[in-house]
């Protein structure tokens, strides 16, 4: 059975901000940033928005590395 190459994008698609992308190859993952977004002007009390990483959560034995590509 060959392995399968997954491109799963957790935020930052079609947004400002926002962008995490978890690339997995098998049983292995490596998260891609992990940016933040400021609120909108509704959000009040919010200071951040942070991507969902639920789905990394449910996962934590495959998640290898976080690379991140900016500060």
């Amino acid at each position: 059975m060959s392995e399968t190459l997954r491109i799963i994008p957790l935020g930052g698609l079609g947004e400002i901000g926002l962008n995490m992308l978890v690339v997995e190859y098998g049983d292995s993952a490596v998260a891609i940033d992990c940016g933040v977004m400021f609120p909108e002007p509704s959000m009040l009390g919010i200071d951040l928005v942070v991507p969902d990483v639920s789905y990394l959560r449910d996962r934590p034995e495959r998640l290898q590395a976080i690379v991140l590509t900016h500060g």
